[in-house]
């Protein structure tokens, strides 16, 4: 049997290959859309993809269960639990409680796994080559390294209401009845590492065991005393912000994300028409530069979204593709990284993506307006915004400031005033960076703490030392 993880450090997400080297075939689970590396993946090992799976309706990235079937030719295999409510509104074979997947000698059975979400399904997986008892566990968003799926993301991304309260006790009772019930040496494997918003203290190791996460998981004492209330209690303290991308996620993953096929590479733009459809409003320019290069000139109106592992998140906290139909233009060295931008754009459903740039030569340019920490006091802004997660708000923020996290600004604008200058600050300056740009777009007067709050912090201590 082959088990390979394929792990996306932008999205902190895990999928799987796993094949049965003597048949030459395998099953895709949880796969994003840039499918590639699958089909690489495979090909490498003689191997043909004649399945894909899901584990349930994500929120946080985009499914490529139908992408990989329309280029694999793959049988689709879907949760057909959770109710009437929480039913694919696309085909594919239906999965319960029990059901089988076969590939040679593995067996893949579907575990319903409830509480992250009502549908959610975790495979157990036996090599039959090697034993008849399952060793494996996809876990999906149910048990991750430490922690678990969060049971909230319904309400906070989905519009549902309360539904907390019963995906926690739903969550109690699948650990009880369904992993605990499981032999400690069975590997686990889940959806999402350190970094996720799928859950509030997330491991990085790639795996655990049964055995592991019931000694040494936070939620085993109270699993081994039977304190359900107790169990809900803790995990639905402190979770931290929903991405409000997560809903639209959520909706589109339910009734099937648009099948791209096969995509031609970007192409380099010419700047002067660049301009002159800047100018007409007909694109919008993605600035991929750190905020310090942003803050000595950028794109009049564009968006910054920085090159590297989080272009996927930041890109979908400020281009939301149901209302900004504008195609975008992406700042790159070479066609190489702009292709793999896109690539992690498409994986949030960006996918209306008309080229790229190496430069700003010649575009019409402008440099946000910063203030310094020492300045702060006697501003007279409308507001200072905190664009970090509630949680490191409580934990210290600059007094008065009103905490708004950059994940959900661009979707809760009726927060802010519509008149007057807000100061914008995050922990060191990025995050800030990318939501402050987002905000000068919609017209908003904006002006960003130099610094952040790490150099807010530093100049009250010099005071204090004074």
């Amino acid at each position: 049997m082959l088990i390979e993880r394929i792990y996306d450090e932008d999205l902190a997400q895990a999928s799987y290959l796993i094949g049965c080297q003597a048949k030459g075939e395998a099953i895709v689970v949880d796969g994003r859309r840039d499918i590639a590396v699958y089909r690489s993946l495979a090909e490498k090992n003689g191997m043909k993809i004649i399945a894909v799976t899901e584990t349930h309706i994500h929120a946080d990235y985009l499914s490529g269960t139908r992408e990989l079937a329309a280029a694999t030719g793959a049988t689709v295999y879907l949760s057909g639990e959770g109710g009437p409510d929480w039913q694919y509104g696309f085909d594919g074979e239906r999965l319960h409680d029990g059901d089988t997947v076969t590939l040679g000698n593995i067996t893949i059975k579907a575990i319903h796994t409830p509480g992250h979400t009502p549908e959610h399904l975790s495979f157990l997986v036996t090599d039959g080559a090697f034993s008849d008892q399952p060793g494996y566990l996809l876990s999906g968003d149910f048990v991750f390294s430490g922690d678990l799926g969060r049971p909230d993301l319904l309400d906070e991304a989905a519009g549902g209401i309360d539904t907390r309260f019963e995906g926690a006790r739903q969550l109690f009772a699948s650990l009880r009845d369904k992993f605990l019930t499981l032999p400690d040496y069975v590997q686990v494997h889940p959806a999402h590492g350190a970094g996720s918003a799928c859950g509030k203290a997330l491991g990085a190791v790639p795996s655990s065991t049964v055995g592991y996460e019931r000694l040494y998981a936070w939620w085993g004492p109270y699993l081994a005393a039977n304190d359900e209330q107790g169990f809900i209690d803790e995990l639905l303290d402190g979770q931290p912000d929903a991405h409000a991308y997560f809903g639209r996620m959520k909706r589109e993953n339910r009734e099937g994300p648009a099948v791209m096929g096969e995509r031609t590479p970007l192409r380099e733009l010419d700047s002067a028409d660049v301009a002159k459809d800047l100018a007409a409003d007909k694109v919008t320019f993605i600035d991929t530069r750190s905020n310090g290069e942003v803050h000595q000139g950028t794109v009049a109106r564009s968006l910054n979204v920085p090159a590297g592992k989080s272009v996927a998140s930041y890109g979908a906290w400020v281009v939301n593709p149901e209302t900004d139909k504008n195609p975008l233009v992406l700042l790159a060295s070479n066609q190489e990284t702009a292709q793999d931008m896109w690539d992690h754009l498409v994986r949030v459903g960006i996918d209306n993506v008309a080229g790229y740039l190496t430069s700003i030569e010649g575009l019409p340019t402008t440099a946000p307006k910063l203030i310094q920490p020492k300045e702060l006091d006697g501003f007279d802004a409308a507001m200072i915004l905190d664009v970090r997660n509630k949680t490191e708000h409580t934990a210290g923020h600059i007094p008065g400031s009103h905490q708004l996290s950059g994940g959900r600004l661009m979707w809760h604008l009726g927060e802010l005033p519509v008149i007057g200058t807000i100061v914008t600050y995050c922990q060191s300056g990025v995050r800030n960076s990318v939501a402050a740009s987002a905000l000068r777009r919609a017209g908003y007067d904006v002006v960003e703490l130099d610094g952040s709050y790490a150099a807010w912090t530093a100049q009250q201590n010099s005071v204090s030392a004074v």
